[in-house]
């Protein structure tokens, strides 16, 4: 493991001084991949991105870097940093997905200890060693995302961004009378109907993971959608700790599993991560009944406040689903769009242009994708680069 202090006010250029003046200064530490992975998982601010079995699984081509912060001593916060060369030795990208975190969202200081890592950041990857560092911040539970307001205050330029960037997110606090209260009327009417089909709703064990995998296969194959998800991840992800590794729900109709789904759990924010249905599920109304017993399941059984449903993928049919199991209590917010720093102008320009041949490689491809199998294209109408609020 290494050990880094963070740059001095002195080494912070002009335009952000006035920014930075009360800040902590952050200490730094490099740790291996399993430390890291313990470390973290007692973060408010985890998530399934950040863990070094994901990224490595997810990843294996770049360089992974679990770097910790500390104050005085004690761990604060933590960013699985992903630095990626760029051809022809151009410079290089410090990746932070959903990072940097923090490990106690409830401090009074906070905003200041997110900021301090910020610094710690720019200090090593983008003043020291000349990177582009690319930072995406998670969609907020507020109107305002405070992280990404720092994040372009202090710099930071607009970099890519999602074509359907809302996230759908349950409150968890709620008891079963006010939680249904929210549900929208009609999400309410089938989840009622779904109550009367003879369904039941079980927690199973990471042993059970192969039953959900050829639930998962044969959704994939009956769908013909191309997978690009990191669904190859999810073995490595099930060998973790309790409370890092995922959990596992089925939904049986007639002793015969009909519907699936896998859920991030630890921190502050629970997250759905797949799910799987069978041909019977869709007239028995399984996806109702299987998320309102998790919605239950993670209220009584977790610390999570909130139940991150994630995208639409552009998907009107799946819009109005997450919409509705929302409700009144939970939020509608986007993924801010990619931010994006660099201490000189080349490591700027030859890191954008890197993602802007990203950007437009990916746009062929789901152009291709759209030829090949007219399913898969977005059925969502895009309103002002946000669709929540169809």
């Amino acid at each position: 493991m290494a050990d880094r202090s963070s740059a001095s006010q002195a080494d912070v250029p002009p335009r952000g001084r006035a920014i930075t003046a009360a800040l902590p200064v952050l200490q730094t530490l490099l740790v291996s991949g399993a430390e890291w992975d313990r470390t973290i998982a007692a973060f408010d601010e985890v998530c399934q991105e950040q863990l070094y079995a994901f990224a490595a699984a997810r990843w294996p081509s770049v360089q992974h870097e679990p770097m910790l912060f500390l104050l005085d001593g004690e761990v604060v916060g933590g960013s699985l940093m992903m630095v990626q060369p760029l051809p022809l030795r151009l410079g290089h990208i410090a990746v932070s997905k959903w990072g940097p975190m923090r490990k106690d969202i409830s401090r009074p200081d906070a905003a200041a200890i997110h900021a301090g890592m910020v610094e710690a950041l720019i200090a090593d990857y983008a003043d020291r060693r000349g990177h582009m560092i690319s930072v995406l911040a998670w969609a907020a539970v507020t109107p305002v995302n405070a992280p990404h307001a720092y994040l372009e205050a202090r710099g930071f330029k607009r970099g890519s961004a999602l074509m359907f960037p809302s996230r759908y997110i349950v409150n968890l606090r709620l008891d079963d009378a006010a939680q249904r209260k929210s549900l929208h009327q009609k999400w309410r009417y089938h989840l009622n109907k779904s109550e009367k089909a003879g369904l039941s709703f079980e927690h199973a064990g990471p042993e059970r993971l192969p039953e959900f995998d050829l639930l998962y296969t044969a959704m994939s194959d009956r769908k013909q959608f191309a997978d690009h998800s990191a669904y190859d991840s999810v073995a490595s992800l099930m060998t973790l700790d309790d409370g890092l590794r995922p959990e596992l729900f089925f939904v049986r109709h007639e002793g015969v599993v009909v519907a699936g789904a896998l859920i991030f759990t630890a921190g502050d924010r629970a997250v759905y991560l797949y799910g799987a249905t069978n041909d019977q599920a869709l007239p028995l109304r399984a996806g109702y009944f299987m998320h309102w017993h998790i919605i239950r399941w993670l209220r009584d059984h977790t610390r999570a406040g909130w139940y991150d449903l994630g995208g639409t993928d552009g998907f009107q049919g799946l819009h109005q689903f997450k919409k509705g199991m929302v409700g009144e209590a939970g939020v509608i917010e986007p993924v801010p769009p990619v931010a994006n720093y660099a201490s000189n102008r080349l490591a700027m320009l030859a890191g954008t242009a890197a993602f802007a041949a990203r950007d437009g490689l990916h746009q062929v491809k789901r152009v291709v994708g759209g030829w090949r199998n007219p399913k898969s294209l977005p059925t969502q109408t895009r309103s002002g680069g946000d669709e929540a609020g169809q």
